[in-house]
């Protein structure tokens, strides 16, 4: 057996179509109980408990007690992120499905990664921090640019805050649905708690889709992607 990790192990247990399932239903960054994963699954709750055992027996789910209910969630932003990568391979090498309804369409546009912003506006949002130096990008490696910390103290976000904890500031996250990198990491976090802190776009209800007000994508275009 060669050395190093055991990816064939973590691929078996996201090839499981009703594993897979539960997965994306916690992309949201939020956390259900296993009824509510049986549903996004469709398979009974005993093959449910079954699925969850395994997913955190594999260290992809993290388990929170409270009161009578038991709530799963993602183990991490790492899972996250490669789900979402395993996303954008399905897209560019899987079967070809006829083009999604309009509520797909509102995803492609702006969604929840877990924690942070993806979708159209997230890629355009990240090209446009590298093309003005605000973050720069080595390899896969993002970092604060010359412009970044008077950049984001002008737009209310505090770096030096975000700096003193474990995660990553930066990091880029491969989007599914345009196949290029948006921004992830604590400041990717910050920013989509800035957005929906200031009501500029709200979550639709059962869906990962982000839609912003007029007003909202108008404050949002004109304090994080550049000018046209």
């Amino acid at each position: 057996m060669r050395d190093g990790p055991d990816i064939a192990r973590i691929a078996s247990l996201v090839g499981d179509p009703a594993r897979a399932n539960m997965l994306m239903a916690l992309m949201d960054g939020g956390a259900l109980t296993a009824s509510e994963l049986a549903v996004e699954a469709g398979v009974s709750l005993p093959t449910a408990s079954s699925h969850l055992s395994k997913l955190m027996d594999g260290g992809l789910l993290a388990l929170a007690s409270q009161g009578r209910h038991r709530y799963y969630s993602l183990s991490g932003t790492q899972i996250a992120s490669m789900l979402e990568s395993i996303m954008g391979v399905a897209a560019a090498v899987g079967p070809r499905r006829t083009r999604p309804g309009p509520k797909d369409e509102t995803m492609r546009v702006a969604r929840v990664c877990y924690d942070h912003l993806a979708g159209e506006q997230a890629v355009a949002m990240l090209d446009g921090f590298l093309a003005r130096d605000i973050l720069v990008v080595a390899g896969e490696i993002v970092t604060l640019g010359p412009a970044g910390k008077e950049f984001f103290a002008t737009a209310g976000i505090d770096i030096a805050a975000l700096s003193g904890r474990r995660r990553p500031l930066c990091r880029s996250c491969l989007d599914w649905s345009v196949r290029r990198s948006h921004l992830a990491g604590a400041l990717g976090a910050a920013i989509l708690d800035h957005i929906m802190d200031r009501k500029w776009a709200r979550r639709l209800p059962g869906s990962r889709a982000v839609r912003f007000t007029p007003p909202g994508r108008l404050a949002f275009e004109g304090v994080f992607l550049p000018p046209r």
